[in-house]
């Protein structure tokens, strides 16, 4: 049994590193900004504001952990550049790849990007007076436009545009021309000096243990899971507020819908061809049907609604309303807010176990050795709960694995339809805002969960099955 579960662990752990890896490159590209969504700072019009949004970005940048390479090593072109992530701007970086991957020398783009900066410096350091402010305004919002173009024909419009602007502010020709000037000609070093051959030749890049995987990882594994977007909060902090109301919710589900589950789906298969077996199945598929989401709106309507019966609470857990009281009466009033939500989060559960455990079952009484146990003369409980019962139980061990993870991931539409204060809210939250650290903290905590909850089942089925063994036999 040792040498099974050790053995079985070893197998999940380059499983969840593949995972592990996925979700961090999927939070690596997500869309937007992070710094920007953690700082909501801007460049402003002026050097000095210019200046502290910078500082403030890089300040940030680097407290994220942002400054250092994505992986252990990349494998890249001769054209790229190994050391990209060091330009603290996420949307210059993605400029910078795309003229490197469509010209072939970082080494001229690079130093047009140098120019672009040294340019940009110029306009902001520049007062102009009342007739050339507007063109100067202009002028400023095309050169930052430049660290976002990667297409020849928008960066030499763009580059048309700022000799325009220029030629407008008169008196000053002679502070923004040579700036000017010069951009152009790093932009048509890079057009003559195309190497795109380098795209073809493969490079590998080897940056050690000092990466962002490498750190994220490691603080994972100790519950360090990062700063919400959304409200600048540990994490682990939010995903402690939040846990107790799903894995409460979620626990007394499970044992609920065991132990209405697994005794009916008997039941129905013993009584398989009978009017019981034939209502109770027909029960079962109805509820089954029934979306949790739609039944949800119409309890809301017709229980918790005074125009009806008004006899539970539409949404809550009862925070405010169990203040104040005593235990037991405190726990009263968590219990009528909680048994919507709870139905509504069981029935599903509950008539797709009771069909598979019918349908195990059935299969069970099907066998030899159960018409053998009855010809002995074997009274018909024990035939069923010590022959077919533990045979069949099977896939409902099955579908425990996949039940498991649920207690962290909890239940989306329930908990947003009853306002429960739950991982299933909190994850709706976080995708609405793009909050994409604590979206991916929670699928990793699943897919953590999820592994678990087969090595589990795998163990679980030698206890019920005699005739799966941990050992090999020769």
């Amino acid at each position: 049994m040792f040498r099974y579960i050790l053995k079985r662990i070893l197998i999940f752990i380059p499983t969840l590193l593949v995972i592990s890896i996925v979700i961090f490159m999927l939070g690596v590209y997500a869309p937007g900004d992070p710094v920007i969504n953690l700082t909501a700072q801007s460049g402003g019009e002026s050097m000095d504001d210019k200046k502290a949004g910078e500082e403030s970005y890089i300040k940030k940048w680097k407290e994220l952990g942002l400054n250092l390479p994505t992986f252990y090593l990349t494998l890249s072109s001769q054209a790229d550049c190994d050391t990209l992530y060091r330009i603290h701007r996420k949307a210059h970086r993605e400029t910078l790849a795309a003229l490197t991957t469509k010209f072939g020398n970082w080494d001229q783009v690079d130093a047009y990007y140098k120019k672009i900066q040294s340019f940009e410096n110029t306009v902001l350091n520049f007062t102009p007076d009342s007739a050339s402010t507007k063109p100067w305004g202009r002028l400023r919002d095309n050169v930052g436009n430049l660290y976002l173009k990667s297409e020849p024909k928008s960066i030499e419009n763009t580059l048309s545009k700022l000799d325009g602007y220029v030629g407008k502010i008169n008196d000053t020709l002679n502070i923004l021309s040579p700036g000017l000037t010069a951009l152009n000609n790093g932009y048509g070093e890079v057009v003559d000096k195309s190497t795109t051959w380098k795209n073809y030749v493969p490079a590998l890049n080897w940056y050690g243990l000092n990466n962002r995987y490498h750190k994220w990882i490691s603080r994972f594994m100790v519950g360090d899971f990062g700063i919400s977007y959304q409200d600048r909060k540990p994490i682990s902090k939010k995903i402690g507020d939040n846990i107790f109301w799903t894995m409460l919710i979620s626990i007394i589900s499970i044992i609920l819908t065991y132990i209405l589950a697994v005794p009916l789906g008997v039941f129905s298969a013993v009584k398989k061809g009978t009017t019981a077996d034939s209502v109770t199945t027909t029960f079962l598929f109805i509820l089954y049907s029934l979306p949790n989401f739609w039944i949800a709106t119409l309890l809301i309507i017709f229980l918790c609604n005074p125009q009806y019966l008004h006899w539970f609470p539409a949404f809550g857990v009862g925070t405010e309303a169990a203040e104040g009281k005593s235990m037991i009466a405190a726990l009263g009033v968590r219990i009528h807010h909680l048994i919507l939500p709870l139905f509504c989060w069981t029935y599903g559960s509950l008539a797709f176990l009771s069909r598979q455990m019918r349908g195990g079952m059935l299969g069970v009484l099907r066998q030899d050795y159960i018409r053998t146990a009855r010809a002995k003369g074997l009274p018909e409980n024990k035939v069923i709960w010590k022959h077919a019962f533990r045979n069949s139980l099977l896939p409902v061990i099955t579908i425990f694995a996949n039940i498991f993870p649920l207690m962290i991931s909890g239940s989306v539409i329930i908990e947003v339809i009853f306002t429960i204060p739950g991982m299933g809210r909190m994850l709706v939250s976080a995708m609405t805002a793009q909050d994409f650290p604590v979206v991916f903290t929670i699928v990793m905590m699943v897919a953590v969960l999820t592994m678990i909850g087969y090595l589990i089942a795998d163990v679980l089925y030698a206890f019920v099955d005699p005739r799966i063994t941990y050992s090999s036999k020769k």
